[in-house]
């Protein structure tokens, strides 16, 4: 038996753009509730927005910053009332940082780290009491393949990402019996504004788009439950040379 999206509710972070975007797009065309979140307020009320006429009104959002424990209890909190549980958690929110130890603002590595490791923490620490009184759930969170590739100026990039395999992989252990299965996935380059050289012609474009590392998100979701793919790695067919 194949996980159901319908009538499960997802809460996907960093939602306004990018990977986050097209995820909460599918998995609501799945059938799911969406909830998302993100730091601009209008960006999410203009994204919930155009979700509902979409998808029939199964979409919901507020600001939350990832790095505010106060915040991502909250942000659960109210995924719960408007849909009654939640049953997946996509961990997308993310920051870039590309800079030499040296010259790095002690404020850059401590915003890399929160935002991209300690900002997953949170939400998971909130969203598994739920899952396990819906009987289980599934947590993917989007790395990078950054996270086994360093660079020189990554230092603060490379470990949150390095850091977040680590973490998925031990989570993943601890919470299997409790039928909430675990999931980090590490894109390469993503056609997305994130990039430090930003958005090229989807068209004419190298890069992955949003929309594959999105499918590749739902096919975990309804993958049969017995199998687990705990690391999957995407990256462009044929990169620039």
């Amino acid at each position: 038996m194949s996980i159901q999206l319908t009538g499960k509710t997802a809460i996907v972070t960093g939602a306004t753009k990018g990977v986050g975007l097209a995820c909460a797009r599918a998995i609501a065309a799945g059938g799911a509730n969406v909830f998302i979140c993100a730091r601009n307020g209008s960006e999410v009320d203009a994204v919930v927005e155009a979700l509902n006429k979409e998808f029939n009104g199964r979409a919901s959002g507020r600001v939350c910053d990832v790095r505010d424990p106060e915040e991502v209890h909250a942000t659960v909190l109210e995924a719960q009332g408007a849909f009654g549980g939640v049953d997946i958690l996509i961990n997308n929110a993310g920051i870039g940082s590309r800079n030499r130890v040296e010259d790095m603002p002690v404020e850059e590595w401590r915003a890399t780290l929160e935002t991209n490791l300690s900002g997953v923490f949170y939400f998971c620490h909130e969203a598994i009491p739920p899952m396990k009184e819906r009987g289980g759930g599934y947590i993917i969170n989007i790395g990078s393949l950054a996270g086994k590739n360093a660079f020189a100026g990554g230092s603060a990039y490379n470990a949150s990402k390095f850091g977040l395999i680590g973490f998925s992989e031990a989570l993943m252990q601890e919470v299997r019996y409790d039928h909430i299965r675990v999931s980090c996935v590490m894109p390469g380059s993503v056609n997305t504004t994130f990039a430090s050289r930003g958005e090229m012609d989807p068209a004419t474009t190298w890069k992955l788009l949003p929309e594959d590392v999105a499918e590749v998100v739902v096919n975990l979701l309804i993958m049969d439950p017995r199998a687990l793919p705990s690391r999957v790695e995407i990256r462009p067919s044929e990169p620039a040379k």
